[in-house]
């Protein structure tokens, strides 16, 4: 090959490599990335659990894997203990397709810092508030005007913006506002409902429902508007309800009201299978336990449930793992209710989980 062949050759390969090296450069952030075979959930934060190297605290925090997708659902009371957890179990909550606030209380939304921290860009759906902590907008036709007023005592003298958009407690961060239930990903669905209870009255809450060939899985944070309710309103998604995780909100009720909701899910619902946690409380547990027998799933800190027609606990060595609360677990559930009821239980009942 000729001397000029030779260098009009190199110079073609170092102008293709140099392209190649642009394109790498610009491409877009990688996905989660995660096994579309997958279909599993796994308690990050919570007050009982087996001793491990993880951390309780009282809140509440889990990471779904279905259909190819990594959700995190809420992220507990504390970062550093919600780090700690998640690399207790090998996860790396830098790979998510995106994060579900249920609601505004501290012990869910407490580790939302050290998430931005390593997840910056993650999509986070949250409940929409005219004024809440995840930002929100108002139309500027909310408040009443009058045109009499000179300019330098009216808002925005006079001419306010047709949308009026508030900040956010991160700003930055990628939230997207729900007010009602939507189907986000094939399949997957938040529900948005409004607390009537005294206490969390108006309170906006969003709920996971996912909607497998089993039927409906349903994980909820705090069930501030109500467990019924919301599996209702999963059921009008599908009415075939296979699995719940999450707060009951039964922490503080008496046996009468644990009854009437336990017969609901069971005798009106259908529910099949339940894994409940957080603040549905301890007479709670026992109630469910004895109403649903060997379809009652132990989900202690750092249980991993494998979903499916017949959905169980499975440890970090694929075997099952414990089916029920033993002393321990009661002792340190206790321990962390107490330290978070800094007002008595009728705060704790109304407004701090």
């Amino acid at each position: 090959m000729k001397l000029k062949s030779w260098v009009s050759y190199f110079s073609l390969a170092a102008l293709a490599m140099l392209l190649a090296g642009c394109a790498t450069t610009t491409s877009p952030p990688a996905a989660a990335g995660g096994d579309s075979t997958k279909a599993q959930i796994t308690v990050l934060y919570d007050a009982f659990g087996k001793s491990s190297a993880m951390q309780k605290d009282w809140g509440y925090a889990a990471l779904i894997e279905y259909g190819g997708k990594r959700i995190l659902f809420d992220t507990g009371n504390n970062g550093d203990i919600l780090a700690q957890n998640a690399k207790a179990k090998g996860i790396d909550l830098s790979k998510l397709d995106f994060v579900v606030m249920s609601h505004r209380h501290g012990d869910h939304m407490g580790g939302m810092a050290y998430v931005l921290s390593v997840n910056p860009k993650v999509k986070i759906y949250a409940p929409k508030e005219g004024f809440g902590v995840y930002g929100g907008d108002l139309p500027s036709t909310f408040y009443r005007k009058d045109a009499s007023l000179p300019p330098e005592q009216r808002y925005y003298d006079g001419a306010p913006p047709a949308v009026m958009r508030f900040g956010a407690a991160w700003p930055g961060a990628n939230f997207e506002l729900i007010d009602k239930t939507t189907e986000i990903a094939p399949g997957i669905h938040l529900i948005a409902l409004v607390s009537d209870k005294p206490g969390t009255l108006e309170l906006r809450e969003l709920s996971l429902a996912i909607n497998t060939p089993d039927g409906i899985v349903i994980v909820v944070g705090c069930s501030h508007p109500g467990i019924d309710k919301i599996v209702a309103a999963a059921a009008a998604i599908n009415p075939r309800i296979h699995f719940i995780a999450g707060g009951f909100h039964l922490v503080v009720s008496n046996d009468q009201e644990i009854e009437k909701i336990v017969a609901t899910l069971r005798d009106t619902f259908k529910v099949a299978f339940v894994a409940p946690g957080h603040c549905t409380g301890e007479p709670t547990f026992t109630a469910l336990k004895k109403a649903f027998g060997d379809r009652y799933l132990y989900a202690g800190l750092g249980t991993t449930f494998a979903l499916g027609a017949t959905p169980r606990s499975i440890s970090d060595t694929g075997h099952n793992a414990p089916t029920a609360m033993d002393e321990d677990d009661l002792k340190n559930y206790r321990t962390f209710l107490a330290k978070d009821d800094h007002d008595g239980y009728a705060l704790l009942a109304h407004d701090t989980y």
